[in-house]
């Protein structure tokens, strides 16, 4: 009699690569891993706990791989299933299948993970019952010239005792994916046979039946047939519960099954092993969209399998649909992107208590209300400064919101919905008149500073007036300085007696401020730190950093540079005055570690709760998560609103002609940028220059086909600019690079690597990132050194347009040191936009002028756009309350975390 194995004591790993750098790319393996784990651990199926299934996307070694298996099969004591999609290499010369990895190469063994050491670690394991499934491509140009008798070879050697083996052999790349269908072939009716169970069948469905279903879905279709071996009675063993099974009674006679199917007929002839050339193969399949499945990335999911010791090998990849992942952004090929897309409903909707990417998809992970305990931090730096008119630390932004209050901020909510502009210290957001001039607000009742004495408007007004005082207290952002006295005719609270005219304080509850030009982004300027009051008779300038005096529900308690901080409880503070901030921890510490593999090691270990800093983790730190199904449950992977992009000065010649700089955005591989970034992990390809966090941002826009081709260059068309820029053979260049950035440098020898296969020379210099003024940010030193395309990255203080596009496009802000418009794009056109733009009040209308600016770059060829950068986050265990937020560059909104004890 069938029995399901005991959920609490099996294991599942399941791996899957669809994106290659060699091989076609097969995208609907990445579908596959999710839509197995779904239909196959739900609880009306196998119910395997969720933290029990590791799943492995793209991985890139077979280390990683190996000893993911390895831990689970050290834990599963009663069923441990392994199972793997892509392509299936065989070494010419004695048929050893080998499981393609993302560097895998045609007739290269080497690159790929040998199934037979797969085989032994799976074995050496535990499990009284061990479950392979390889799903192998077959297929195409890999294997599809494969003869009959090489595959029955590859067939025999997974076979051990006790296997059940389900082997398709097509003799074409798409045969078992048929076009426009989510799943192919095979793996399709396998899910539709979990999902919909077998009328009439049994209570458990052991994999005779599952066979003999499939088979017969297959025949019917007309589609590839799959063949059966099995031993030692495994074809009785249960895979999963009958959907469609009832108790004898119940409802009416369900229709008969078919148990045994006709014999299977034997494969069609094949033609026979060509000659391979060591090239890389074409890549005729679409790659995964943008923002979909991460390379090497890891998750523990909320479903997955049993059976006993179940092989299938079955051409092409397998997508599947991933209803695990409901409520998440996908994009026009069902992919998963890793943003929320729902409407703002005023309260984020609780989420999961674990699991990757959870806090990404629009819910709070781990949601409590619970208050109490130590809130741990732990950062390899200190704040640039915790004044909050000097920080310009993204990271102390969002962390300074528990000392420092503003008249507005962003909505504690997730993903898009969390740029939302709400009152603070205001009552209401701005009222606005004088055609968009004048801000008029009025503070609320109680609240207060930590000494229990009123926060008045003269409080706010006197904190915003010390960006005036760069001279004495340098370092933060100045972009209230120019909107509000762009000639500088105020000279900073600690000069003379006057006072900045543009901010009137009728009394006590009341503040006005009159722009002198119109801008539509000036609240959220009031929005970031600078906007925060300071108490005058506590200001000890220079020293505030030191100690600031809080607004907010935490106070300093302890500062220790370059060590610890440490805050308590604001008692004067009150909960009712204060919509935004949870306030839930007792105390919340910060201590400083440098060295950075300490610091991931004290994160996993418990020890704290999040890094500070939301850098995210990298190198042996990001291995190590990703290969324990434990610790990759906690890892998020949110865009951080910044951009990876190449600067094409037109100062530079030949980079002076827009068909040369064309050449260079067509011959740009910019997926291998993005695996030389560090995979999918880093980032999503960019077609253009606005991420989708900006208004203005059209995902359908793709001037240059980057979405079409998935990042692959166009060496046709890059050949036709060069002629087009009289330049048929090519030419030469330099690359400039940053020096501390390897990952930077890795996409300049990526790129340096693609533009020499259509005749464009570059040599690589490597600059001092610390002298980026004098060197990058020098159009003249740009120019006498020849930097035709300058490698950079680029974040925005503001989620608008102005903030993110005019520094790198608006030609009035072009800079003889310190220039941030590399490109030195100058057009009147895209200047006059941006004014407009600027002016506008509605920001639906501003969009339309971004958008335009966004066309116009992209037409100017002036700037490559690379990625749309993404960061791997740590959540502990014991944080409650975490999503990660649009305005703080994706991390973690810091003001609603708790943490359970």
């Amino acid at each position: 009699m069938a029995v399901l194995p005991d959920p609490a004591a099996s294991r599942a790993v399941l791996i899957g690569t669809s994106r290659y750098a060699h091989l076609e790319q097969i995208p609907a393996v990445a579908n596959n891993l999710s839509a197995l784990a779904a239909a196959l651990c739900a609880p009306g199926s196998w119910g395997l706990r969720p933290e029990h299934c590791t799943v492995i996307e793209d991985p890139s070694t077979a280390v990683e791989v190996l000893e993911a298996v390895r831990t689970a099969a050290e834990e599963a004591t009663d069923t441990l299933l392994v199972y793997f999609a892509g392509h299936g290499l065989v070494e010419p010369r004695r048929g050893e299948l080998f499981l393609g990895l993302t560097g895998s190469i045609q007739h290269r063994s080497y690159t790929g993970l040998p199934y037979g050491t797969l085989r032994d670690v799976v074995l050496d394991g535990r499990a009284g019952r061990q479950v392979m499934l390889l799903d192998c491509c077959f297929s195409g140009r890999v294997l599809g010239f494969m003869s009959a008798a090489s595959a029955e070879a590859v067939i025999d050697q997974v076979e051990i005792e006790g296997t059940y083996l389900l082997a398709s052999v097509p003799d074409t790349s798409f045969a078992l994916a048929p076009p426009g269908e989510t799943h192919t072939a095979f793996t399709g009716e396998l899910l539709r046979l979990l999902r919909e169970g077998v009328p009439g069948g049994p209570e458990l469905l052991d994999l005779d039946t599952v066979y003999a279903q499939v088979y017969a879905a297959l025949r019917a279709k007309g589609r590839p047939l799959p063949q059966k071996r099995d031993r030692n009675t495994a074809g009785g063993l249960a895979l999963a519960r009958n959907a469609a099974w009832a108790p004898p009674g119940f409802g009416p006679a369900p229709p008969p099954y078919d148990h045994e199917p006709t014999p299977p007929t034997p494969p069609p002839a094949v033609p026979p092993m060509p000659t391979w050339s060591p090239m890389a193969l074409p890549s005729p399949a679409p790659l995964p969209s943008p923002g979909g499945a991460a390379r090497g990335r890891r998750r523990a999911v909320t479903y997955g399998l049993a059976g006993a010791l179940f092989v299938a090998l079955v051409a092409a990849g397998v997508p599947l649909a991933m209803s695990w992942m409901d409520g998440s952004s996908k994009d026009d090929s069902g992919r998963d992107t890793g943003r929320d897309t729902s409407k703002s409903s005023g309260k984020p909707k609780p989420g999961p208590t674990s699991g990757y990417n959870a806090a990404t998809k629009g819910s709070v992970v781990n949601a409590s209300t619970k208050p109490g305990g130590t809130l741990k931090f732990i950062s390899q730096n200190d704040a640039d400064y915790w004044d909050p008119q000097r920080t310009y630390f993204g990271f102390v932004w969002n962390f300074s919101r528990y000392y420092a209050r503003q008249l507005v901020t962003y909505a504690p909510k997730p993903g898009k919905d969390g740029a939302e502009l709400v009152p603070d210290l205001a009552e209401k957001t701005a009222k606005v008149t004088d055609g968009g001039k004048t801000y008029t607000y009025t503070l609320r009742d109680g609240i207060t500073w930590e000494d229990g004495s009123p926060i008045t408007s003269y409080d706010i007004k006197y904190g915003i007036e010390r960006v005036w005082a760069q001279n004495d207290i340098p370092g933060g952002p100045i972009f209230l300085q120019q909107a509000l006295d762009p000639d500088l005719t105020y000279k900073g609270p600690y000069k003379g007696t006057s006072d900045l005219k543009a901010i009137k304080t009728p009394d006590d509850r009341t503040i006005v401020f009159k722009l002198p030009k119109l801008n539509g982004d000036f609240e959220r300027m009031l929005a970031t730190p600078s906007g925060s009051p300071v108490k005058k008779e506590k200001d000890t300038k220079g020293k505030y950093t030191n100690r600031p005096f809080s607004s907010g529900p935490y106070k300093f308690d302890s500062y220790q540079p370059g060590k610890s901080l440490e805050l308590v409880r604001n008692t004067e503070w009150k909960r009712s005055s204060d919509p935004i901030r949870a306030a839930l921890p007792d105390r919340i510490t910060v201590n400083v570690n440098d060295d950075e593999q300490a610091k991931a090691e004290a994160l996993f270990s418990g020890q704290y709760h999040l890094d500070l800093e939301s850098s995210g983790l990298t190198g042996t730190a990001l291995t190590k998560a990703r290969s324990s199904s434990d610790l990759s449950a906690r890892l998020d992977n949110p865009y951080t609103q910044g951009l990876l992009l190449a600067a094409l000065p037109r100062s530079v010649k030949p980079l002076d002609n827009v068909h040369c700089r064309k050449a260079v955005l067509y011959a740009a591989d910019r997926e291998n940028m993005q695996t030389a970034s560090g995979g999918v992990l880093s980032g999503d390809i960019a077609p253009h220059m606005l991420p989708s966090t900006i208004t203005g941002s059209d995902s359908s826009y793709d001037p240059y086909e980057t979405r079409k081709t998935r990042g692959k260059p166009n060496a046709t068309k890059a050949k036709e600019e060069l002629k087009a820029c009289g330049k048929p053979n090519g030419f030469t260049t330099t690359i400039a690079v940053r020096n501390n950035r390897p990952a930077d440098v890795a996409v300049a020898e990526s790129l340096r690597s693609s533009l020499e296969k259509v005749g464009i020379d570059t040599d690589i210099d490597q600059v001092d990132f610390a002298r980026y003024s004098e060197t990058l940010g020098a159009p003249e030193v740009v120019k006498k050194k020849g930097y035709g395309i300058v490698i950079y990255r680029w974040s925005s203080d503001l989620p608008t347009g102005q903030s993110f596009l005019q520094l790198l496009a608006d030609s009035r802000f072009i800079e003889r040191t310190a220039n941030l418009n590399v490109a030195e794009v100058d057009d009147p056109t895209i200047d006059h936009l941006f004014d407009t733009a600027i002016a506008e009040q509605a920001p639906e209308k501003a969009g339309d002028d971004y958008a335009q600016i966004n066309r116009r770059i992209s037409d100017s060829a002036a700037y490559l756009p690379i990625l749309f950068q993404k960061s791997v986050l740590w959540r502990g265990s014991r944080l409650t309350n975490v999503y990660t937020s649009d305005p703080w560059q994706g991390g973690y909104d810091y003001v609603s975390l708790g943490v359970s004890e």
